[in-house]
């Protein structure tokens, strides 16, 4: 009995590490924000935090140095051409939705339409007498690389699953972004820049720490969360309450 006892508590270990290694997945999310207004390089609120279930295979990105240069009949050569200045960085991400558990669903549909929405000008911008298009920024934990303010190029989304009604339930979306520039990248919005924040709704046994751990990969930072939303009791969390996250660089700072 002992030794069942021992290889119980074995299996048991081995299951309670697994569910921690499941539990800090870090799942990429593209951000969707109202334009900045004026001449300002701070977007307006949040529109959508769209959150993958499925974190991409692969990401491609590119960028181009603009060179240019002026043939002239005088120089049997060629001559020597010009730099004009770096182009902005591109990123090439496929986003892939699945709702095949629940055939009634129409999750997917949703979300792919808030992609196209991206491709579509705001209510607020129009009201604001400069119509433009959502900024966006892609985030996947510490790859810092691929984490830009950016708008969306463009959207081509393929069905592939349709439930008994016609509804999709499931959907491989390819998402092109080109970046914005911007020079005070990596600021708070205090001062002036936009940073990856999104929103978190709380599910039955979230805590601030394992939100903490899964977001910044450190379940100590708790408090900016807290400090963030307001809370004093970071043991009274109700499930169903909308969490505003903070950037990992606000975290970081």
């Amino acid at each position: 009995m002992a030794g069942k006892s021992s290889k119980m508590s074995k299996m048991e270990k081995a299951g309670e590490h697994l569910s921690q290694l499941m539990g800090s997945l870090v799942h990429a999310h593209l951000a969707i924000h109202e334009p900045p207004l004026g001449y300002s390089t701070t977007p307006g609120g949040l529109i959508k935090a769209l959150d993958f279930e499925f974190n991409p295979s692969q990401l491609s990105m590119s960028r181009r140095a603009q060179w240019q240069s002026t043939p002239t009949a005088a120089l049997r050569d060629g001559v020597v051409p010009e730099f004009m200045g770096p182009e902005p960085r591109e990123l090439s991400v496929e986003i892939f939705f699945d709702r095949s558990d629940d055939p009634d669903s129409n999750d997917v549909m949703k979300m792919v339409e808030s992609l196209f929405r991206c491709c579509e000008v705001t209510s607020a911008s129009i009201a604001a007498k400069q119509p433009s298009t959502p900024w966006v920024i892609f985030q996947w934990g510490s790859f810092k690389t691929a984490r830009f303010h950016a708008y969306v190029a463009s959207v081509e989304a393929t069905y592939t699953l349709f439930g008994t009604t016609g509804m999709p339930i499931r959907a491989t979306c390819q998402v092109q972004l080109h970046e914005i520039p911007s020079d005070t990248l990596g600021q708070n919005p205090t001062s002036g820049a936009l940073t990856a924040r999104r929103v978190h709704r709380l599910v039955a046994g979230d805590t601030l720490q394992s939100l903490a751990w899964r977001e910044y990969g450190d379940a100590t930072v708790w408090r900016a969360i807290a400090d963030a939303n307001g809370i004093d009791d970071p043991a009274q969390l109700t499930p169903g309450t909308e969490l505003m996250l903070p950037a990992v660089e606000e975290v970081t700072a």
